[in-house]
């Protein structure tokens, strides 16, 4: 056995037994845990923010993008917002615990549906650092044990940030071994973490699609998950167009690098060159590129007010994720048409529609199978904190288990408690 192979092992075991140390504790107790995390991550203010700049400087050397970069970088603000957004989960209702269903058998047995924690949560994940704050206050609020292994970008900024929670799980009286964080980027410990269904109960990879694909392939226990975020707005002929402009502006410049911003745009035909007018022009001015159809594309072409803004798309663009400032463009005859291409080339993450037209959204609404569908709003509201969950652990396109943003209820599972006076089976 390698010696990564044991350490990750020995995570395992001393994992397992920190669950069910706090599957025994109350919600008290473990609310007390969340609000000394937070304490701690603001005491090491200093200590994270000083290892984030050597992800940053490590980050830029490889070249990392402009979108990148930010998802990875921490500010005195950042750490503030990290350290308020684990007070807020301590606000929160806790699921744990909740009685779900309770009925009576004829023959006199009572049966109780009551919701408990999953046990050993691993979180895989890529480049941003609150994800290790976010995911450890949501696995211990639901009394969770939970293994983390970061990506390389951010591996100074995580062990720093891991360090603080365990320091204030101890200091609350809670195992400290509740939150672990490989301190390792070999990617033998992915493979690792996969295998070990006998101490892990369910694995959350957030990052990029290969990661995903990665964990998916080898994950010998259940994976909750998305692959892309090729989120898509539809500016229907009935759109209020001063109003879609501040949404797909917002839903594509305001943090592109982001799975919930818009990537691709349907602009019904009749209102194409109106759109390109206020919309298109405030996409360039704000530094976008445009992967335009052909129709699109001769209305743009005249707009940009660079060569390259406006470009004609290939087919793979109406099938990426930018997570840049990129957006794929495309005219389409109407509803019908919009809801085809949402089908063939979306992700079932986030789409919206822009109209006033109440019929043609709520057909949008109730016909688009994605985790979240929006009437007249920007998809980056697809987050945990957006929905009034506290952090979220990650965004899933799956449909069993969790769907969405995934926070508090979903970091549970139930069970049937059955009370009886001596019944037996005839």
């Amino acid at each position: 056995m390698s010696e990564l192979q044991e350490t990750i092992l020995n995570f395992g075991r001393r994992a397992r037994t920190a669950a069910r140390a706090l599957a025994r504790s109350s919600s008290e107790q473990r609310n007390l845990g969340v609000l000394a995390m937070a304490d701690a991550i603001q005491a090491a203010e200093k200590e994270i923010l000083s290892a984030n700049a050597l992800d940053v400087s490590a980050g830029r050397e490889k070249g990392l993008s402009a979108a990148m970069l930010d998802r990875l970088s921490l500010t005195a603000a950042r750490v503030a917002a990290m350290a308020q957004g684990v007070r807020d989960v301590a606000a929160l209702p806790d699921p744990v615990g909740e009685v779900i269903r309770r009925w009576t058998r004829p023959n006199g047995l009572e049966i109780t549906k009551i919701r408990v924690p999953i046990g050993v949560v691993g979180i895989i994940y890529e480049s941003r650092p609150n994800v290790t704050s976010d995911a450890a206050v949501l696995c211990l609020k639901t009394g969770n044990a939970t293994i983390l292994r970061g990506g390389s970008e951010s591996i100074h900024s995580n062990v720093a940030i891991a360090n603080a929670l365990s320091k204030g799980l101890a200091a609350a009286g809670l195992p400290a071994e509740a939150i672990q964080l490989v301190p390792v980027t070999d990617r033998e410990a992915v493979s690792l973490l996969c295998a070990m269904d006998k101490y892990l109960d369910v694995i959350v990879p957030r990052g990029g699609k290969g990661l995903i694909e990665t964990v998916v392939s080898l994950a010998r226990m259940p994976v909750i998950k998305h692959y892309d975020g090729i989120c898509i707005l539809y500016v229907a002929a009935a759109a209020d167009l001063g109003m879609a402009r501040e949404i797909v502006i917002n839903a594509k410049c305001q943090r592109p690098g982001v799975c919930n911003a818009v990537e691709t745009v349907l602009v019904q035909r009749d209102v194409l060159e109106e759109f390109m007018r206020s919309t298109g022009v405030a996409l360039f001015e704000k530094g976008v590129e445009l992967r335009c159809d052909a129709e699109s594309y001769a209305v743009a072409s005249h707009l940009a007010p660079v060569a390259g803004r406006a470009v004609l798309a290939e087919a793979k663009d109406f099938d990426t994720e930018f997570l840049d400032l990129v957006l794929a463009l495309r005219v389409v005859g109407g509803l019908e048409e919009a809801l085809e291409h949402i089908e063939a080339h979306g992700s079932r993450h986030s789409d919206g529609i822009i109209t006033s037209d109440e019929a043609e959204a709520e057909q949008f609404l109730q016909e688009v199978d994605s985790a979240t569908v929006y009437w007249n709003a920007s998809t980056r509201f697809t987050d945990g904190g957006e929905f009034g969950f506290g952090a979220e652990i990650g965004i899933s396109t799956d449909k069993l288990h969790a769907r969405g943003p995934m926070a508090l209820e979903e970091l549970t599972t139930y069970k049937y408690q059955l009370r009886g006076t001596g019944q037996t089976r005839i």
